[in-house]
């Protein structure tokens, strides 16, 4: 099937969802159990969680929009996954009040963090729904991607501004609240007591490149990912990456 035409969508998830599938695989063997608890925070329609889900794992998605809840049904049920996929209302700040405690194999936060008040606080729940041995996802918008993005569209005075905020922020227009260099997504990982286990950098190139080179050339999709994938590794990568991906293992 690797000749077959690959959506651009693909892009923005298949590194992501390589290392994700691979860590669930380590837990399967882990535990002796194929079928995993999994915890997907601000999941909203389910790209991760109907997957997963058609690996046979049970997931239960925390979102606190209603319409990407009812979106989420949708999709599961058209997936034949409707069984295993459970949506709750709620957030990350708020995750013991809809899920327990330690109940977890795995537990995805994905483009969370950039929009709560407390990151350190949302890690840290993240942790406590995990069992022991459990893995954490955490994917969250970097800042080197977004000052490369704006001085390569010319907005120079914006990329700096993002360069120097704290909140790596370019200016009040700013749709994203809070970006994060590598380091600090490592250290909010650690601090909540897990192991990195892995950082990758998330579409480094996918969102420089001109659609239009992707979408006319033939096997330039497939070309792309094979060079995200080759470069989502290596640290040199990571401080230009639009999304930064970090794996903790959970601490015995």
């Amino acid at each position: 099937m690797s000749d077959q035409p690959r959506p651009r969508a693909s892009l923005r998830t298949a590194v992501v969802w390589e290392v994700l599938k691979e860590a669930l695989d380590r837990q399967v063997k882990a535990t002796g159990r194929d079928a995993l608890d999994v915890l997907d925070t601000g999941g909203g329609t389910g790209n991760f969680a109907v997957p997963a889900a058609k690996l046979g794992h049970r997931v239960t998605v925390v979102d606190p929009s209603p319409n990407a809840l009812f979106a989420l049904e949708r999709r599961a049920a058209e997936a034949g996954v409707a069984d295993r996929v459970r949506g709750v209302q709620g957030d990350i700040l708020g995750l013991f009040d809809v899920v327990e405690r330690d109940g977890f194999d795995a537990v995805l936060c994905h483009g969370v963090l950039e929009y709560v008040d407390e990151p350190a606080e949302g890690v840290r729940n993240a942790v406590e729904a995990l069992r022991p041995s459990g893995a954490l996802s955490l994917l969250a918008a970097g800042l080197g991607g977004a000052v490369l993005a704006r001085a390569l569209a010319g907005h120079f005075t914006e990329a700096r501004q993002a360069l120097t905020d704290p909140a790596g922020r370019w200016g009040e227009g700013d749709p994203v609240p809070r970006r994060f260099t590598a380091g600090q997504l490592s250290d909010l990982v650690s601090d909540a007591g897990m192991e990195i286990a892995a950082v990758h950098g998330v579409r480094v190139f996918a969102d420089l490149v001109p659609g239009v080179l992707v979408d006319t050339e033939p096997g330039a999709v497939e070309a792309l990912l094979k060079l995200e994938a080759a470069a989502a590794e290596q640290p040199a990568f990571h401080s230009v990456a639009t999304q930064l991906h970090v794996l903790g293992e959970k601490r015995h």
